[in-house]
């Protein structure tokens, strides 16, 4: 995976607004977010154990969803794209992002043309999300 996607990108922002400014990146590559999971209220909740801030969005681009699953339902496993943001230390924010290209060679789910199709496409959109964080973390 290039350095410059997958992670990680470091943002000298506070962790709500890292979160706002993912956000906004992926919705700029047509990503909405179908799922957000808190993982420090859930271990405090769950098992009374404090965690620092960290968020895993599930990122969709309905389009590119539609056509995976029209080309092959199993694909379902692989979605969405997980997007982490996490607090690092005080006003620095840590992100990764799922490698599509990377997912589907986990099984054969990359042999079917249009899916892989799909992958390349849902993979440089991502890295696109990549390089705005990047920039605007520099």
């Amino acid at each position: 995976m290039p350095a410059e996607y997958g992670g990680p990108i470091r943002l000298g922002l506070n962790f709500a607004a890292a979160v706002a400014r993912v956000r906004a990146a992926l919705k700029d590559e047509g990503f909405g977010i179908l799922t957000e999971i808190d993982m420090q209220s859930a271990f405090l909740e769950k098992l009374g154990k404090p965690f620092r801030p960290y968020l895993i969005l599930g990122a969709c681009n309905p389009p590119l969803a539609h056509r995976a699953l029209s080309a092959d339902p199993a694909v379902g496993l692989l979605l969405p794209c997980n997007v982490i943001v996490e607090e690092e230390a005080p006003g620095q924010a840590l992100i990764r992002l799922t490698d599509p290209q990377q997912l589907l060679a986990t099984g054969d789910l990359g042999a079917h043309p249009d899916v892989r199709e799909v992958a390349d496409d849902a993979s440089a959109r991502l890295r696109r999300v990549a390089a705005s964080l990047s920039r605007a973390g520099a």
